[in-house]
């Protein structure tokens, strides 16, 4: 069967800091690819429409998957699904993803007949039986899968994340990614899940607070094949386990791989095990981001963060030493105001290392999707991108976002613009010299980007697509927030006498 895989468009934090490879839709690929269909892939965050119209005309895919991890994307995706069906009406037409797989039954009934079905949960356990089914007609029994019948048996949960194999030979344009001065960076992941339970974050309500590890040797090994010199490392919290983390050490070193790393980690787990951070520092490790969320005990408690301000500055100062460069993560409140902006930036610009802000959103599939779902002022999918708020303001809005971007502008007045070109000149000038230009347009785009007039105008434009609101669900159980769940541990029958 022929194949289309499609990533949508890159969001505004990624016009700038980074753009990443689309790994999970490279998984599913692999695994596409193994069952003996004929794959492709277009990323729109690095390839121009027309070539994705190109591509649909010229290949008349028979199933066409898009990947919708962001909630922002979704309406790019059905306008998307709408014109490939009128191209080619015959073809099958599903969506898959992180976030979609929270509002699968309304996206359905939005795309109006565009999208036949929804891949809830993990792709690559569903793809092949989902292509086999779509030959032989009758989707419906297929584990994770959603259509306008209603919802199929559970989606099911790989055991292991060694294989599929990332099909990264099918992708365009690889040196387009990059994070920050890694230009061009590749994508690798050890492990999937966490165990964490934050108030903000969906990840361990998707994976239903599991976590598994890839083998070392089946890390090595993937790792081991790519060509670039820069690698992100992509689990949600890096090196949870320092056994595993050295393991993969252990065959990085045999093998006598070369790279430059960035990932990402908490606070504790870094002051809990600095000897596997130091370890991978002599590996090349040169980049971690922390998400410290805030910066006092009473945010932190409000994220349900389960650490203490001290801890985060012992990490900082711990990273210091081991000579690694830290992005920082705060998350704005809508609540905050003037004298809290400014309170924030005194601790952003007191500081080395570089302090993103996110907006809190409640986004489907987190716990304050539940509990503050009711307060939105929009449900525009677009505004669903951590750089908008959604929730009332203290602040009119308008000054919100220039009190907001004031505080980001930190950001461009410590680590960008001209003082960065100088400071990283010989980065810069290796990056050029191979035709890298993703680092330098980087450094002189965040005026562009970030715009106050410009977000408090998003809020204006004509709605066509909205979230819908949650169901009613008791918090107080978490397995009713999960999109995977483990089976209970099986018995043995009781033995007859």
């Amino acid at each position: 069967m022929r194949l289309l895989l499609v990533h949508p468009s890159a969001l505004m934090y990624s016009e700038i800091f980074l753009r990443l490879e689309p790994l999970g839709l490279e998984r599913v690929a692999g695994a596409a690819r193994d069952a003996g269909h004929e794959v492709r892939v277009v990323d729109r965050q690095v390839l121009s429409e027309r070539v994705l119209r190109d591509e649909v005309r010229a290949f008349r895919p028979e199933a066409l998957g898009i990947s919708l991890n962001y909630l922002a994307n979704i309406p790019e995706a059905i306008e998307l699904a709408v014109k490939v069906k009128r191209e080619v009406p015959d073809c099958f037409v599903f969506f898959g993803g992180h976030s979609v797989s929270f509002v699968a039954e309304d996206v359905l009934e939005q795309a109006a007949g565009a999208v036949d079905a929804v891949v809830r949960g993990e792709g690559e356990p569903a793809i092949a039986p989902l292509l086999e089914a779509v030959r032989d007609g009758g989707v419906d029994g297929v584990p994770g899968i959603v259509t306008a019948a209603g919802r199929g048996p559970a989606p099911l949960m790989m055991h292991g994340i060694d294989s599929p194999l990332p099909a990264r030979d099918l992708m365009r344009n690889r040196r387009r990614y990059f994070i920050g001065e890694l230009d061009p960076c590749a994508s690798i992941e050890f492990t999937r899940g966490c165990p964490w339970d934050c108030s903000f974050c969906s990840a361990w309500t998707f994976y239903g607070r599991s976590y598994r590890k890839a083998s070392p040797e089946a890390a090595a090994e993937d790792l081991a094949r790519i060509r670039e010199p820069n690698v992100f490392i992509v689990d949600d919290v890096a090196f949870i386990r320092p056994e595993h983390g050295n393991a993969i050490a252990d065959e990085v070193e045999r093998r006598g791989i070369r790279k430059q790393y960035y990932l990402e980690t908490r606070s504790d787990v870094l002051l809990r095990h600095p000897e596997v951070f130091e370890r991978w520092a002599r590996l090349g490790l040169r980049y971690m981001f922390l998400g410290m969320e805030a910066i006092d005990a009473e945010g932190l408690d409000l994220f349900r963060k389960r650490i203490s301000p001290d801890e985060n500055v012992r990490a900082l100062e711990a990273a210091r030493r081991m000579r690694i460069q830290v992005a920082i993560n705060l998350i704005v409140d809508p609540a905050w105001d003037e004298e809290r902006f400014r309170v924030v930036r005194e601790f952003a610009l007191s500081v080395p290392e570089i302090v993103h802000f996110t907006v809190m959103t409640p986004y489907p599939g987190t716990e304050i999707w539940h509990t503050e779902s009711r307060r939105l002022t929009t449900r525009d999918y677009r505004l669903f991108d951590i750089q908008h708020a959604v929730v009332p303001t203290t602040l009119p809005l308008d000054r919100f976002y220039e009190e907001l971007v004031r505080t980001q502008a930190v950001i461009n007045r410590k680590h960008l613009g001209l003082r960065t070109a100088f400071g990283a000149a010989r980065i810069l000038g290796r990056n050029l010299l191979h035709g890298q230009t993703n680092f330098a347009r980087m450094l002189w785009k965040f005026n562009q980007v970030y715009n106050p007039r410009r977000q408090f105008a998003d809020h204006g434009m004509p709605v066509r697509y909205e979230l819908p609101l949650p169901r009613p669900v008791d918090v107080g159980d978490r397995r009713q927030l999960y999109v995977h769940t483990r089976p209970a541990p099986q018995t043995s029958p009781p033995r007859r006498s």
